[in-house]
């Protein structure tokens, strides 16, 4: 019976993988496509009693206690939530006890104006709109191309290449869905419980070849570190079939990490033409705080900003080697100093 159920959970995260690579829908971070809580891939009402209850149960379940178990089960091991020492553990923490400047800088939206700010226009992709209704009005007025959006959580991003592909009535029914999504839910991460979920609508940005370009991930450890230490994860072919994650030094030297279930490239990429703006940006927007995760993109030499992540992974992000885990943890210990 187990065997049976195992296989029908495999079935269910392949036929979602399918679903993501065929609609253009972004797949859910690194961590959470290895270990996403199953109640946000499978429609509750398809659910047999006994596995509703359990959910049920799960939802009465602390905060501490929730990402303790969670943690075990994605990475393998009981967190020292008290004295951090793996990254992990100290993403853990900062869910449980968030800076309070984390929500607005989540927020997809507010977060717009910080980096207006920090950065200047330029680099904030063009907003066409951020409707408090989504009806046909709306829809009938946006361009033939645009990425749909939720500002409050991770992978609420759709993608339309063209308006012929979609409909209004499909796209209210995602939005739907994503809004009325409470994302601290999915893995306790306390500072998403109080944005206001809200629905928005970006340019699609595309290299001159008509790509969706890579994704930088810039992790970036500052505070008591004297000099900052960076690294960047950098996602390719992101919405196809091919995805690929490398890491790299400020450097452009690929490391042997790998990060979430992204499999490495056969071999390293040439840097963005861009590199040092690409780090400059990063580490201006990451400059108040001990360790944040920045996203840009990168490309035709201009430089976007994607998103600040505070708690990347929710505290469950699996590294190869695994002692990455524990370095990444002592960088971050070093940065907050004494």
């Amino acid at each position: 019976m187990e065997t049976t159920r195992s296989t029908s959970r495999e079935r269910d995260r392949q036929d979602k993988a399918k679903n993501v690579a065929a609609g253009d829908v972004e797949a859910p971070s690194s961590a959470r496509r290895a270990c996403w809580p199953e109640s946000i891939l499978i429609n509750r009402s398809s659910l047999g009693l006994t596995r509703r209850l359990k959910e049920a149960g799960k939802s009465l379940l602390p905060d501490a206690l929730f990402l303790a178990l969670l943690h075990k089960k994605c990475i393998g091991r009981f967190p020292r939530l008290r004295s951090p020492v793996t990254f992990n553990e100290h993403i853990l923490q900062r869910s449980l006890r968030p800076d309070p400047r984390y929500a607005e800088l989540t927020d997809k939206l507010a977060i717009r104006g910080y980096v207006e700010k920090k950065l200047g226009r330029q680099h904030v992709i063009p907003l066409i709109a951020a409707p408090t209704d989504f009806c046909r009005e709306v829809y009938e007025n946006l361009p033939d191309q645009f990425v749909m959006k939720a500002n409050h959580g991770s992978s609420f991003v759709k993608i339309v290449r063209s308006k012929s592909d979609t409909s209004f009535e499909e796209l209210k029914h995602l939005a739907e869905k994503w809004l009325s999504t409470d994302f601290y839910r999915v893995d306790r991460e306390r500072h998403y419980h109080i944005i206001t979920p809200r629905l928005f609508f970006e340019t699609l940005l595309l290299d001159r070849n008509g790509r969706i370009p890579a994704d930088y991930k810039v992790h970036c450890f500052m505070g008591h570190l004297g000099e900052p230490v960076i690294y960047i994860l950098v996602i390719s072919d992101r919405f196809g079939d091919n995805t690929h994650g490398d890491v790299y030094d400020v450097n452009w030297n690929r490391t042997e990490i790998a990060i979430g279930p992204y499999k490495r490239s056969n071999g390293p990429s040439p840097p963005p033409e861009n590199l040092d703006s690409l780090l400059s940006a990063a580490a201006t927007l990451a400059s108040d705080f001990e360790y944040v995760r920045v996203d840009l993109y990168a490309f035709d030499n201009r430089l976007y900003f994607g998103e600040m992540t505070f708690t990347p992974g929710g505290g469950v992000l699996p590294f190869t080697p695994s002692r990455t885990d524990y370095e990444w943890g002592q960088l971050l210990s070093a940065a907050r100093g004494p």
